[in-house]
């Protein structure tokens, strides 16, 4: 006899090809097998003490502060851990219970959700003389050159703007982005381009937008996260996705020192607020991205990278953006030319932890990297 750990990604498939074990069975060993950390802000006292107990008797567990059982405080912070299993058994069985219990077991269950992920890369091209990256910075022919290149190396989604976001940047005019933009646009649609690959408009600006959209774009890319009502009803009436990015301030000021009670919990409260918007416009089609280097200091884009599959609840696709950004500097002193290691470091950690979409300025070192990581992870 030989033993050894496993450390599989996709345990339902290990349970049935390495196993043998039918689909229906390996379905119920990978939920048990399946382990979830799961932080509750704010518990009333009296329901921890409820799920700490129901927790227990099916083999799961609370972690809650000393006192908990006395009541010396009314809220507590507490950390719940079990298997998919005992998330689904928790997410009944709280339903009747008071202090809040109620609503947290609706919430439960969307925390286990484990959709099958397809990975796609999203290239970066700049359109402006003033990106943080001069290598994506393209005109005219040449950036519809980089665009053929994007895609035969892998790119399944082209990403365009031009305006740079970088901090301390400045927006510029409506009529000088569209000019910058416009001839660009032209050609994807002149070409046909919009069927080999499909493109996102990097704007928060309606007239931009509108224009990209009828040039055979899908997608608005939108670094406010969809603060203008005319941006909502332009992406509606078009039927196109809506990339909703969190950022603290502006890219005027939004690394000025930018502070969190607990980013995670603010972050989380944006998407809710923004969903809700797209929804009362009519916008079917939802991606998240949490903003890495969008008024968040080194602590708070690691935090939110770590727990990145946190985000997933919501049901939407969840972008990374973090290409040869400042917070690999922050680890390790590095000119801007030389952070693609860092870049596919960060990027690999995050579609482990639940991104789905990798916005990035290097698209072939990243389909390569990507598809190893697959290979190792579908074993």
């Amino acid at each position: 006899m030989h033993i050894y750990k496993i450390n599989s990604y996709d345990k339902e498939k290990f349970f049935k090809d390495c196993i043998g074990t039918d689909l229906a069975g390996a379905k119920i060993m990978s939920k048990k097998a399946s382990y979830h950390t799961l932080f509750i802000k704010d518990l009333h006292v009296g329901g921890a003490n409820i799920l700490k107990q129901d927790a227990l008797s099916i083999g799961a567990d609370l972690a809650v502060p000393m006192g908990t059982i006395l009541a010396r405080k009314k809220y507590v912070d507490a950390v719940l851990i079990g298997s998919t299993k005992h998330f689904e058994i928790l997410s009944r069985k709280e339903l009747a219970q008071p202090f809040g219990l109620k609503e947290l077991a609706k919430q439960l269950k969307s925390f286990t959700i484990s959709n099958k992920k397809n990975i796609k890369i999203m290239g970066v091209i700049n359109a402006n003389d003033d990106s943080f990256f001069k290598n994506s910075r393209f005109k005219g022919e040449d950036a519809i050159k980089q665009i053929r290149s994007m895609i035969k190396d892998g790119a399944a989604i082209i990403d365009i703007g031009a305006v740079s976001s970088r901090p301390g940047s400045y927006a510029v005019t409506p009529k000088e982005e569209l000019r910058r933009i416009k001839p660009i646009c032209d050609e994807i649609a002149k070409h046909k381009l919009y069927k080999k690959a499909t493109f996102s408009c990097d704007s928060y600006t309606p007239s931009v937008i509108r224009y990209a959209l009828k040039s055979g774009f899908k997608i608005v890319n939108d670094i406010t996260g969809l603060a203008n009502d005319k941006v909502a009803k332009i992406v509606a009436k078009h039927n196109a996705a809506i990339v909703i990015m969190h950022m603290k301030g502006t890219p005027q000021n939004m690394q000025t020192n930018p502070t969190y009670e607990d980013v995670m919990i603010e972050v989380d409260n944006f998407f809710k607020e923004r969903i809700e918007k797209a929804k009362e416009f009519g916008i079917k089609h939802i991606i998240l991205d949490v903003g890495i280097g969008f008024g968040k200091t080194l602590k708070h884009n690691l935090t939110l990278l770590k727990n990145l599959s946190h985000f997933k609840h919501f049901g939407y696709p969840v972008l990374l953006g973090a290409s040869r950004k400042s917070m690999i500097d922050k680890i390790i002193p590095t000119a801007t030319e030389d952070r693609l290691a860092g870049s596919l470091t960060i990027h690999l950690e995050g579609i482990k932890n639940g991104a789905s979409i990798i916005r990035c300025h290097d698209v072939k070192e990243h389909q390569q990297a990507i598809k190893v990581q697959q290979a190792i992870n579908n074993i």
